[in-house]
């Protein structure tokens, strides 16, 4: 190693790229801060928090995000009708660093009285990472 500073990177800030931080309240808080720009699009920085055992972001992590971002989509849909997922199917199809910002970009296929049908496409700038689509069950208004 020689004596020249190593720098890195810095870190994606969304909020200087036009991104708006989602308020978060109870599990979506502990796996946040998500951010959106526009509907349908979500993003999230990788944080060392969202690691697995090999030092990328965990599957699982990835999963509640697509499942987030297209929750958030199918509310807003809804006129902010509650609802639950009741299927949720995810293929990954390249690794997410820390400290890289992954972004979801969510369809509505379909949408009848009582079910959601989407569709996520997560990214790593232009390269995909995985994709989502899943059901949700438009529940009645308590």
């Amino acid at each position: 190693m020689n004596d020249q500073t190593m720098t890195q990177a810095k870190p994606f800030d969304p909020a200087a790229h036009g991104w708006e931080r989602v308020e978060g309240h109870n599990f979506g808080e502990l796996v946040g801060p998500i951010w959106r720009r526009g509907d349908p699009h979500f993003g999230f920085v990788a944080a060392e928090k969202h690691a697995n055992h090999i030092g990328i972001v965990h599957g699982g992590m990835l999963m509640t995000f697509a499942d987030q971002a297209m929750g958030m989509t199918g509310r807003r849909a809804t006129d902010d009708k509650p609802h639950a997922t009741i299927e949720l199917n995810m293929q990954f199809v390249g690794a997410v660093q820390i400290g890289d910002f992954v972004e979801a970009h969510c369809e509505i296929v379909r949408m009848t009285r009582s079910l959601l049908f989407i569709e996520s496409k997560l990214k790593v700038g232009e390269r995909p990472v995985a994709a989502a689509s899943g059901i949700w069950k438009i529940l009645a208004e308590a």
